[in-house]
């Protein structure tokens, strides 16, 4: 419709207030929050990006540590943490106890083979003392001498010594004649040791 064929007079609403203003459809002005919206959503974003940058950074233990900041935490109370129960504990000694070393024990004791020897024939065999004083000297002994015994004749041969550092002498003496009876007797022993036999020990 044209204005000349418009037939309504023309009131307020037909004369624009600004005739510079373009007259016809316009847009509505925007509000604030269509103009701030785009802002706000890229500092959620961003922040949403950096918590979830973090927490992956600190599961993978990629987390730069702060300076001064102890390496462990403060309520760290493993089992390399020394305790008074470990150095006081029950496995201590007990008072007045101590962990003693085995006794080592003392070397053997070594025959003297120039200890004297008397071979006595108490059977009254026939060179039954000479035969045994034969072997003592092939076994080393060097001062080995015979005679008869007086007195009572003991029961079994026997070889007599006369103090204790002569016991392994007199262990040898009775080995090598094949005797088995060895006593301390200073009494029957006289100076260094005797055998008195009873018997022929190769009988």
């Amino acid at each position: 419709m044209s204005k000349a064929e418009y037939s309504y007079p023309e009131d307020e609403f037909d004369v624009p207030s600004n005739p510079d203003v373009p007259r016809g459809v316009h847009r509505a002005p925007r509000s604030a929050w269509s103009r701030w919206w785009p802002f706000l959503l890229v500092v959620v974003l961003a922040a949403s990006s950096a918590y979830v940058a973090v927490n992956l950074a600190a599961r993978n233990g990629d987390l730069p540590s702060l300076p001064g900041a102890s390496d462990s935490p403060s309520t760290d109370t493993g089992a390399d943490a020394p305790t008074d129960t470990a150095s006081d504990g029950a496995t201590a000694p007990a008072d007045g106890a101590t962990e003693s070393a085995p006794a080592e024990e003392p070397p053997a004791a070594t025959p003297v083979m120039d200890t004297p020897v008397a071979v006595l024939n108490a059977a009254k065999i026939g060179g039954l003392a000479g035969a045994q004083a034969e072997k003592l000297t092939a076994a080393g002994f060097t001062a080995v001498t015979t005679g008869n015994f007086t007195g009572t004749a003991p029961d079994d041969s026997v070889v007599y010594y006369a103090a204790e550092d002569q016991k392994a002498t007199a262990d040898l003496v009775a080995s090598t004649l094949g005797l088995t009876v060895v006593t301390l007797s200073p009494a029957d022993a006289g100076t260094g040791i005797t055998v008195v036999l009873a018997s022929d020990p190769d009988a």
